[in-house]
């Protein structure tokens, strides 16, 4: 079995003798391929993204998992798609406690990248299930407060939906106090919102590939109708669920109409598509970045926060702190089963 000497390696120097898609162990400074795949059933996959990895960051890694009681037995390295930079999967195969989010989010800030970890990670290549939030997740912006801007009430309605996404306010609670506030906004008006509704980085292409290797796509938002029905558009969703305000005369009576997607309703209509596509848990991901997202990502194989705030990251079982959605793909595509199709 042939070894690479890392060691010989200037530490400044990337990663470039390690062959993408192959698993390798290291002890000393030294790679030694692998000749088996780990279990993605067992223990756990710690992966670090967007940074410029040298010999270094995997000593470092490897450092900061043993102070955890977790025991790095083989490395990879990685890159899902083009569009983005290599990635580093750290496998314990006898670990099962994950580190809190926080705790991973503080610490690789430290080596300036992102770091997660994931159990039983989704397969990007066999069919599954994506369900997203909309506001400050599938886009960037929260629809809401846009419209009261307005409404002239923005800071009012704004201050309420931080407490609604902090988990300091009941959600259905907060959204009928918003609304209320929105009645007389001309229909106009709100098409004009739509029509120029902001992307979040990376979604577009995300779901993209996820619809090539058969991935069901849907949008469950706090969030309403009219705009969620317009991202369905521009990144060809397969169904979307959220709130339907009330129109009179062509205005906002300020109230909404029918059952409210809250958070429990969210993680019902997770687990309903679930069931209706007759999926294992394992192959169900939940993106969001409030506190109203929890239940759902709970629900799923993979709950996953998008620049959420503390409460939501420290309670997710991973977390995409900045950039773009695609990095996602980095917690589909460990090669695993088989090597990614770039």
């Amino acid at each position: 079995m042939s070894q690479i000497n890392m060691a010989q390696q200037a530490a400044e120097q990337p990663l470039q003798h390690l062959t993408l898609n192959k698993w390798f162990s290291y002890s000393g400074g030294v790679f030694t391929p692998l000749d088996y795949i780990p279990n993605k059933a067992l223990g756990l996959f710690s992966i670090a993204f967007a940074g410029d990895f040298e010999e270094k960051h995997i000593v470092s890694i490897i450092d900061f998992l043993a102070m955890h009681n977790q025991t790095v037995t083989a490395i990879c390295q990685y890159q899902p798609d083009l569009g983005l930079a290599p990635a580093l999967c750290f496998y314990a195969q006898n670990s099962d406690q994950a580190i809190n989010p926080l705790v991973l989010q503080e610490f690789s800030n430290t080596l300036d990248c992102q770091l997660v970890q994931v159990a039983t990670a989704p397969n990007l290549y066999e069919p599954g299930l994506l369900v997203m939030d909309m506001d400050s997740t599938a886009i960037t912006i929260e629809c809401i407060d846009e419209i009261a801007r307005l409404a002239d009430v923005y800071d009012e309605v704004a201050s309420v939906t931080a407490l609604a996404m902090a988990g300091k306010l009941d959600f259905s609670e907060s959204l009928n106090q918003r609304v209320a506030k929105l009645a007389g906004i001309e229909k106009s008006l709100i098409e004009e919102l739509k029509s120029a509704l902001p992307l979040m980085p990376g979604i577009k292409v995300l779901c993209q590939i996820l619809k090539q290797h058969d991935w069901y796509l849907a949008i469950a938002s706090g969030g309403f109708v009219p705009f969620a029905e317009r991202v369905q558009e521009l990144i060809n969703l397969d169904e979307v669920h959220a709130n339907v305000l009330e129109f009179k005369d062509d205005k906002l009576t300020g109230k909404v109409l029918g059952t409210i997607v809250d958070a429990q309703q969210k993680a019902i209509i997770l687990e309903s598509l679930q069931h209706k596509l007759g999926l294992e848990k394992s192959q169900t991901v939940a993106i969001g970045d409030g506190a109203n997202d929890l239940i759902m990502m709970a629900k799923a194989g993979l709950g996953v926060a998008v620049h959420g705030k503390p409460k939501v990251v420290e309670q997710a079982q991973a977390a995409i702190c900045e950039g773009s959605l695609l990095q996602l793909l980095y917690m589909l595509a460990i090669p695993l089963d088989r090597e990614p199709a770039l």
